[in-house]
């Protein structure tokens, strides 16, 4: 299925940006009702670990968020929904999932991240949204697209992320 227009382009000037990034993206998974897949895409340092552990914190993690580059995934399934972070680097071949019962996360509830996606192809199911990191001048670009109907429901919800502003900076307001 192609999702025409749901794509959103971002700039994100440092880590501040992309845990709020995650945060908005939890947001939008618990605002849903559904169950979520979605790709972290990027090459090794881009972000996909930090837009997770903003991903986590939005849903009210405290503790840390680490990658499960040995594990394969790391549930933190004591939030709403659960979530499941995937990392599949390390993976030999996309079958060593099915042995894992990588299908049973994905029963329409649950919000699954997973990093390295192409390691698992032919095995995971098709992404709700896809989200592409890259480096871009001291920061880096996202670009998100929808790739499925529930995706593009959560990306016309999305509010775009931007700098927060400088409590110690004045404003140009005019009186």
């Amino acid at each position: 299925m192609t999702v025409f227009g749901n794509e959103r382009r971002l700039f994100l000037d440092g880590e501040a940006e992309t845990e709020r990034l995650g945060r908005e993206l939890a947001r939008l998974a618990k605002a849903s009702d559904d169950g979520l897949v979605v790709f972290l895409q990027g090459e090794l340092g881009m972000g996909k670990t930090t837009l997770s552990r903003g991903v986590m914190r939005g849903l009210g993690h405290q503790g840390a968020v680490k990658s499960p580059t040995y594990t394969l995934v790391e549930p933190y399934d004591q939030l709403t929904p659960n979530v499941y972070h995937f990392d599949l680097y390390r993976l030999g071949d996309p079958e060593e999932l099915e042995y894992m019962g990588i299908r049973d996360y994905f029963d329409g509830t649950n919000l699954c991240l997973i990093e390295w996606p192409e390691r698992g192809e032919g095995v995971l199911p098709e992404p709700d949204l896809d989200v592409q990191l890259s480096r871009e001048r001291e920061g880096r670009s996202v670009v998100i697209r929808a790739r499925s109907e529930r995706g593009a429901r959560v990306m016309n919800e999305m509010v775009l992320i931007g700098p927060e502003p400088d409590p110690d900076k004045p404003t140009d307001d005019v009186d």
